[in-house]
């Protein structure tokens, strides 16, 4: 089992794991998958071990932008919809 990276490693690192997105954006693990799956979390692969890595600072930004979007009363489409646009 590996252990943990510290929050001041999270925030120093230009990739991170969808876990520790979850913790450095408080939201719920299955939310992000979704936003992923769903094509709005963009990520690399890793290929010696299929982990799907993020780019922190843009993903950290976008997951606060959705959030927003979301507390303003915009549907998962409509937000898609406004992703496409950038």
């Amino acid at each position: 089992m590996s252990r943990q990276r510290s929050m001041e490693a999270l925030l120093a690192s230009e990739h991170v794991s969808i876990g520790e997105l979850v913790r450095i954006t408080g939201s719920r693990y299955s939310t992000l998958k979704h936003y992923t799956e769903e094509g709005m979390l963009p990520f690399e692969q890793a290929e010696e071990n299929l982990t799907r890595r993020y780019r922190r600072e843009e993903t950290v930004a976008r997951i606060i932008w959705i959030k927003e979007l979301k507390a303003n009363g915009l549907s998962i489409p409509q937000i898609k919809e406004a992703i496409d646009v950038l």
